[in-house]
């Protein structure tokens, strides 16, 4: 078995990248001195600094990824402090960080609809090879990023990557994005809770949203850029490509489909018209701050997000959206009750379209590990002590058939080698999968690691211990933590490695990060090992 690692391989040989891209972060000068230079869009002023919410990249392919930014010299305006016109932005991709070996190029127009944001589908890169890009607006130059392609199909390098959820600003310093920066991963997949949609005060004292909750498109594009402020998440855009989805609050807490959390009209929930036109407003901010390809640009009130990612032979991806097509929750979303309803076989959590694509996208795969990066608490969860089957109703437990329907065709296929990636609930957990929880005879079928929060709810404790209930009822869980961080994992053809990273506080800035707690999964061999 591998040991838990304590730092980066190649953290020496890239702290050259890190001090620039830190530098740039901290809201440094912009680079451009002593390289070659950007390529040239068409003329024109921009005015101050529009550059100040970074760069992004997002979506790798074994050719291509898509980067990112937004043009805002004023992040907190309605129009970010743009003029109301279109902005030629051109955009450079290296293979070094000094664009001597520029690969290639081109321009985009940031345009006042989509609040002057790019998105250029860059295509015709190596597979699995580093590259650096940046980006010109006038005579402004913007920090440099850092990506990487995914791997060729059929080949099978070791894969490292990250996955992390629930960052919400009022709540904690988001030091453990810096962390994951300064360890290089290949990909970060994002689960969700990405920004909150509070008002200012509601959450916390450690920081302050701008503005009131969310609901016009200026509003949500304004917490999108307050966010994007942070110093930390710039970094860790910079260091590595994105893959992104969303859970709840991107929009509206608990939401499902078009369900408010509650019909407060203040908050635009009061008709199912007046929160189709919060969430159109939700979702066209998220596409535009998030390095996601053009194509996915949201149509109204829908932005097709479950995707299908393939790291060559090593590891197939199946992004999920467990958010935008589910059937309300039973009994009111209520903690722990449980019930017929949860067993409705018309209730859904992924709708058909994506249930069947899903089952697609496993049969189809070639790779060695399937991987399911989402959102919501998958397994069973029982907070109730004796035969009542308790349960999470706003994750899989609320939609048991749906849940019911995923780990039958695991089993029934025989996909082998299956792992869920979660977010949501603020604690890691670590859970071996089976068909029936309640039978723990049963065959494994899967694992599933449960990362905590990045800051929601504060600093957490020191604890490992749930209750004995959690232990008693939910055999199947291996680890419980109630710290932040992320979870860092490294995969091969031969293992699985999971190691939970913690910070100790996220209430001040610049706490260190540990390894809590690591697990390995033999190929071929279901159900996680301590290491």
């Amino acid at each position: 078995m591998t040991p838990p690692r304590t730092s980066s391989p190649n953290s020496l040989k890239r702290r050259g990248f890190l001090g620039i891209a830190g530098a740039a972060g901290a809201g440094a000068v912009l680079l451009g001195t002593g390289a070659a230079p950007v390529a040239s869009a068409a003329p024109g002023r921009v005015p101050g600094d529009p550059f100040q919410l970074g760069v992004a990249s997002g979506d790798p392919l074994p050719d291509g990824v898509v980067l990112w930014t937004r043009l805002a010299p004023k992040p907190l305006d309605d129009d970010g402090g743009m003029p109301n016109r279109p902005v030629a932005v051109s955009w450079e991709i290296a293979l070094d960080e000094r664009f001597r070996k520029v690969v290639r190029r081109g321009v985009e127009h940031a345009v006042p609809a989509e609040a002057h944001t790019v998105h250029a589908d860059v295509r015709g890169l190596r597979p699995h090879h580093e590259y650096y890009y940046r980006f010109r607006a006038g005579d402004a130059v913007s920090p440099v990023g850092r990506t990487r392609t995914a791997p060729a199909p059929g080949t099978s390098p070791t894969v490292d990557f990250a996955f992390a959820s629930c960052a919400n600003w009022e709540q904690g310093h988001f030091t453990a994005y810096r962390h994951m920066a300064e360890e290089r991963p290949d990909v970060v997949f994002h689960l969700g809770d990405y920004l909150y949609e509070y008002a200012a005060g509601v959450n916390g004292k450690v920081r302050t949203h701008h503005g009131d909750e969310m609901n016009t498109l200026a509003e949500y594009r304004a917490r999108h850029a307050q966010y994007k402020t942070d110093p930390d998440l710039r970094l860790l855009h910079a260091t590595a490509p994105f893959v992104v989805t969303w859970d709840d609050h991107e929009t509206d807490n608990n939401y499902a489909d078009l369900s408010p959390e509650n019909n407060d009209a203040g908050q635009g929930n009061d008709t199912t018209a007046h929160f189709a036109a919060r969430r159109r407003a939700a979702y066209q901010a998220y596409w535009e701050h998030m390095p996601l390809r053009r194509f996915r640009k949201p149509v109204d009130t829908a932005l097709p997000l479950y995707r299908r990612l393939e790291y060559g032979a090593t590891a197939t991806f199946s992004v999920l959206d467990t958010r935008q097509y589910r059937t309300d929750q039973p009994y009111g979303d209520k903690w722990q009750v449980s019930g017929p309803d949860q067993w409705d076989p018309k209730a859904t959590i992924l709708g058909d379209e994506q249930h069947a694509w899903l089952e697609r996208s496993l049969a189809r795969s070639r790779s060695t590990w399937n991987v399911v990066p989402q959102q919501i608490y998958f397994a069973n969860w029982d907070a109730v002590a004796g035969p009542d089957d308790g349960g999470y109703n706003d994750g899989w437990d609320g939609y048991r058939a749906s849940r019911d329907r995923v780990l039958g065709y695991v089993e029934e296929r025989r996909i082998d080698n299956f792992v869920v990636l979660t977010g949501d609930v603020h604690n890691n957990w670590t859970n071996d999968l089976r068909r029936d929880f309640e039978r723990p005879e049963t065959r494994l079928l899967g694992s599933e690691f449960v990362t905590t929060s990045i800051t929601s709810g504060g600093d957490g404790s020191a604890t490992h211990d749930p209750g004995q209930v959690y232990w008693d009822e939910n055999p199947h869980t291996k680890y419980y933590s109630s710290r932040r961080g992320y979870v860092r994992c490294s995969v091969s053809n031969q293992q699985y490695t999971a190691d939970y990273r913690v910070v100790d506080y996220v209430t001040r800035p610049g706490a260190p990060v540990r390894t809590d707690k690591s697990f390995v999964i033999e190929t071929g061999v279901p159900g996680v090992q301590e290491v």
